[in-house]
């Protein structure tokens, strides 16, 4: 794993949860803290990764197998350009989305083999692993009460058990690394699940 000098921060969940919103809210946080602190998402933060992101949300004739390849491919080149340099800089680094979400959405949800996704991530990541995975848990049909259905892309468009996959696959990795997640129920008001973030990243910051 590569030398890491500011704190890496993940955020995940279904679609609909509110990631962007606490990502935000936490960036905006350290900030007025007096933090260096870079927001980024993926797929994108890349031209890559923005071009990843408008075929998979959107495109027609993709399986699975190549899903997966296309977000390999944004991730290594968010993590080699953006998020190792800043890390290394100092920078806080927040990304809407890592990892886990390949795990959640391609593993669990569309049924690709485990091994084949750990191996990719691995590559694409060069082992570069946040200290925090801020989980917003929410049932999927809650994240999507909060869309019109003509809002919805191609993934969000899937079938309730897939996305009922996709939330358990987030719980298993939760369950598998209980000291790098905070699992916040995302039901919850804004400023609760804001505060439940920031007591925990003032913590680490503090360095306890």
């Amino acid at each position: 794993m590569q030398t890491k000098a500011g704190l890496f921060i993940v955020f995940e969940g279904v679609e609909g949860s509110g990631k962007s919103t606490q990502s935000q809210a936490l960036t905006q946080r350290l900030t007025d803290g007096g933090h260096d602190v870079l927001l980024t998402i993926e797929p994108g933060g890349t031209p890559t990764g923005l071009e990843v992101r408008k075929w998979v949300k959107t495109g027609q004739g993709i399986t699975p197998l190549a899903e997966l390849f296309l977000f390999s491919a944004a991730r290594a080149a968010l993590v080699e350009t953006v998020i190792s340099p800043a890390l290394a800089d100092g920078t806080n680094v927040i990304c809407d989305r890592y990892i886990y979400s390949t795990v959640a959405y391609q593993g669990h949800g569309r049924g690709l083999d485990s091994d084949t996704i750990a191996e990719l991530n691995e590559d694409a990541t060069m082992g570069v692993l946040p200290d925090l995975v801020v989980l917003l848990d929410l049932p999927p049909d809650h994240g999507f009460g909060r869309k019109s259905d003509n809002e919805l892309d191609r993934i969000e468009s899937e079938n309730d058990d897939f996305h009922l996959r996709v939330r358990q696959g987030y719980l298993a990795q939760a369950r598998e690394d209980p000291d790098r997640w905070l699992v916040l129920d995302a039901s919850a008001s804004l400023l609760n699940l804001s505060d439940s973030v920031w007591n925990r990243v003032s913590d680490m910051l503090a360095g306890t």
